[in-house]
């Protein structure tokens, strides 16, 4: 059937050719002459009409596969008249693929707040001390160092990020107690943290989540053990609301020769934004 719609079409394609030939070639007075309109359109049309008709009989004619059920259906047909399902192309994919790598995109921006370093209390005050007597020279170039980035913070320094701010207040080195002692070559180290929370919303902060510790690069686990020598300490456990703030220790148990301790914390379990602190004995 294709190959006879394909000859009835060529056929067509020639008449109209032929008789578009004759009009503009005949003499002037002969039956095709450009004079003779009603002629001329005539034949034009015909010539047209079997030409719309074998194009539209061949594109009813042209088949394709069902996606579904694997059944021959008109090339056109949106729907399988045998099972009724639609045949659906790749153009959704290609709107989810957009919609996935936009959002891949803008959580991969909410990542690039960084950590800076704040003055406590005491520094500020030397700082406002100096600057009575240097000229704005100094100033300006005091202002610029507090406002750079560091990458870790020691005893007594405090760290920001997202309106959080945390400060390494102190640590202390336990051998334990009369019934609470670490393994043999083992001590407990406490450390106390202020945690301020400046932003807008609570944060939940977790002795075990938000903090990860390392002695001499070699990974610690929480102790519960260090945590029974803290006296009357708080554990930084719980939840600080907006504008609050906490202060507690969190313990470990670490070699008795340990050199550096680095604590990173994390104000959000899911973020990867860390601050990272070090002790140096």
């Amino acid at each position: 059937m294709p190959r006879v719609l394909g000859i009835a079409h060529q056929r067509a394609r020639i008449l109209l050719r032929k008789t578009r030939s004759k009009i503009l070639c005949s003499p002037k007075g002969s039956h095709f002459a450009p004079q003779n309109k009603g002629v001329k359109s005539s034949a034009r049309q015909r010539a047209r009409i079997l030409l719309r008709k074998t194009r539209r009989i061949k594109m009813e004619n042209e088949t394709k596969l069902c996606k579904h059920c694997k059944s021959e259906i008109p090339k056109g047909a949106k729907v399988c008249p045998n099972c009724r399902k639609k045949q659906g192309g790749i153009g959704k994919w290609i709107v989810i693929v957009v919609v996935v790598v936009i959002i891949i995109a803008a959580m991969s921006g909410g990542g690039a707040d960084k950590t800076k370093n704040v003055e406590n209390a005491s520094t500020q005050n030397n700082t406002d001390n100096k600057a009575d007597v240097v000229n704005d020279t100094t100033e300006d170039t005091s202002v610029k160092q507090e406002d750079s980035e560091k990458d870790i913070f020691g005893i007594g320094e405090t760290a920001e990020m997202n309106d959080v701010q945390v400060t390494m207040v102190n640590y202390t080195q336990s051998s334990g107690s009369e019934y609470n002692k670490p393994a043999d070559g083992n001590e407990f180290v406490l450390v106390e943290f202020e945690i301020a929370n400046n932003s807008d919303s609570e944060i939940n902060i977790s002795s075990m989540a938000s903090f990860e510790a390392y002695a001499d690069d070699y990974a610690l686990n929480y102790s519960v053990s260090a945590l029974l020598e803290k006296n009357d300490q708080n554990q930084l456990d719980g939840t600080i609301a907006a504008g609050k703030k906490m202060n507690g220790v969190i313990g470990y148990e670490v070699p008795a020769d340990w050199k550096t301790i680095e604590i990173h914390f994390k104000d959000n379990v899911w973020s990867s934004n860390k601050f990272k602190f070090e002790i140096t004995k």
